[in-house]
C-alpha cells in the first residue's frame, strides 16, 4: 500500500489492457465530443484528460496517458498524474528561487563570519530561506491532498473510456496501480 509519507509528487502507472489502441485513442476522441466535464486533448498515442476550468481549479491534476500497442489485440496503458503545467512551472520556479537565494545567502553570511564583521541579519535571511522552502513544501503537499477526488474522477473517467462502460473500474485502484509499478 502506497503510504501517505512516501514522496510521489507525479504518480506513474501502467497496465495491459486486451484491446487494439487504435481503438481505445478512438474511444478517447469520442469521449472528447461529448459533453462531459472533462477537457481531453491528444496528440499521436498521448492523451491528456483534464477537468474542465469551470470545475477544476489552480490545484487541479491532469492526467496523461500513453497507449502503445504491444500486438494486434493488445495495449500496455502507461500514464502519470501531475499538476497543472502552469502550477507546476510556478512551484518549480519558487524551489529555485529559494535555493538560489538559500545558497547566496549563506555565501554572504560565511563571508561576514569570515571577515568578523556581524552576521545576525545574514543568517537570519539563511534561515528564512529555509521556513520559505517548508512552507511551499507544506502548500504542495496540501494541495495534492486536497485533489485526491479529482484524481479518482480521471482515473474513473480514463478506466470507463477504455473498458467503453460509464461503469467504476473493475480492474485496480489507482493506489494498486502506482504500488504495482515499484
Amino acid at each position: 500500500m502506497l503510504s501517505q509519507n512516501e514522496i510521489a509528487l507525479r504518480p506513474r502507472f501502467k497496465f495491459g489492457i486486451n484491446k487494439n489502441s487504435e481503438t481505445v485513442l478512438s474511444a478517447f476522441e469520442e469521449a472528447k465530443k461529448d459533453k462531459s466535464p472533462f477537457v481531453i486533448s491528444r496528440i499521436d498515442n498521448h492523451v491528456f484528460i483534464r477537468l474542465a476550468n469551470e470545475r477544476g481549479n489552480f490545484w487541479s491534476p491532469q492526467l496523461h496517458v500513453e497507449i502503445n500497442a504491444i500486438e494486434e489485440k493488445s495495449s500496455i496503458v502507461s500514464g502519470l498524474v501531475g499538476p497543472n503545467p502552469t502550477a507546476w512551472t510556478l512551484f518549480m520556479f519558487l524551489h529555485f528561487l529559494v535555493a538560489g537565494l538559500f545558497f547566496a545567502f549563506g555565501i554572504w553570511t560565511y563571508t561576514n563570519v569570515v571577515l568578523s564583521n556581524p552576521f545576525s541579519l545574514q543568517i537570519s535571511l539563511t534561515i528564512l530561506t529555509v521556513i520559505i522552502w517548508c512552507l511551499l513544501y507544506l502548500v504542495g503537499r496540501i494541495g495534492r491532498t486536497s485533489c485526491n477526488d479529482e484524481i479518482d474522477t480521471l482515473f474513473n473517467f480514463m478506466h470507463s473510456t477504455i473498458n467503453n462502460s460509464k461503469n467504476k473500474p473493475q480492474t485496480e485502484t489507482r493506489l494498486e496501480l502506482i504500488r504495482n509499478l515499484n
